[in-house]
């Protein structure tokens, strides 16, 4: 297995993305998304990048990539269509010690980037390890029928039943019957379906008197005692 699988956190972390098409673009959203501290270089940019930068969410520089960008840098992401540039970009991370991406060559990555699926807190990644980026995009457009938005409220309910337990003095090993309990009831289907009463039988009979969906997440729907 050439490449180590790992959820990479970026947050407040300064990023380079060189190249402002559509590539570019999208690689520079995600890192947003992602809490990065993102700098765009290129002579030319989109809309979108320049829209970007003038509400302060990105840095953008409006000129051609010079090595010296990379000082500082936690990682760049090359989405230019200049062999020879992206190829200097990868020699001048290599140089430097920071990792790098360039868009469909995974030959000049030290890591690449798999095709994304996010469910709230949920995050499935597929990759084809370069071969075929087409081909994940696609099991990925599949796993979207399967994992719908009652999977980011499963997980955001979850993780507050933990934390209202952990608060509780309780021992972390004394939660896990409990979470296979959840896991293994209909939780999911009552999510989905947005059967708010059931789901606070559901937790009572679980937990115990106390646990009420409403005061452990944000719900738009209205919730009555059971």
């Amino acid at each position: 297995m050439r490449y180590y699988p790992v959820q990479l956190d970026v947050r407040g972390r300064a990023c380079l993305v060189v190249g402002g098409g559509a590539v570019g673009t999208r690689k520079a959203h995600t890192l947003v998304a992602c809490g990065a501290r993102v700098t765009v270089v290129s002579p030319a940019a989109s809309a979108v990048l320049k829209q970007m930068a003038a509400q302060g969410q990105i840095r953008l520089i409006g000129r051609s990539y010079a090595s010296a960008d990379l000082e500082g840098m936690f990682l760049v992401i090359g989405a230019t269509d200049d062999e020879a540039l992206n190829r200097r970009i990868h020699a001048d991370a290599e140089a430097r010690r920071v990792l790098c991406n360039i868009a469909d060559r995974p030959e000049c990555c030290n890591f690449i980037l798999p095709s994304i699926l996010k469910r709230g807190d949920l995050l499935i990644t597929v990759s084809t390890s370069g071969k075929s980026p087409a081909f994940a995009k696609t099991l990925r457009r599949r796993l979207e029928g399967q994992f719908g938005p009652e999977y980011g409220a499963f997980l955001d309910l979850m993780g507050a039943v933990r934390e209202r337990l952990l608060a509780e003095h309780h021992a972390p090993e004394e939660h896990k019957h409990l979470f296979e309990a959840l896991i293994e009831s209909d939780l999911l289907e009552l999510i989905r379906t947005g059967r708010w009463d059931e789901i606070n039988a559901l937790l009572q009979r679980v937990l115990g008197r106390g646990f009420r969906v409403e005061e452990l997440i944000n719900v738009n729907h209205p919730t009555h005692d059971p």
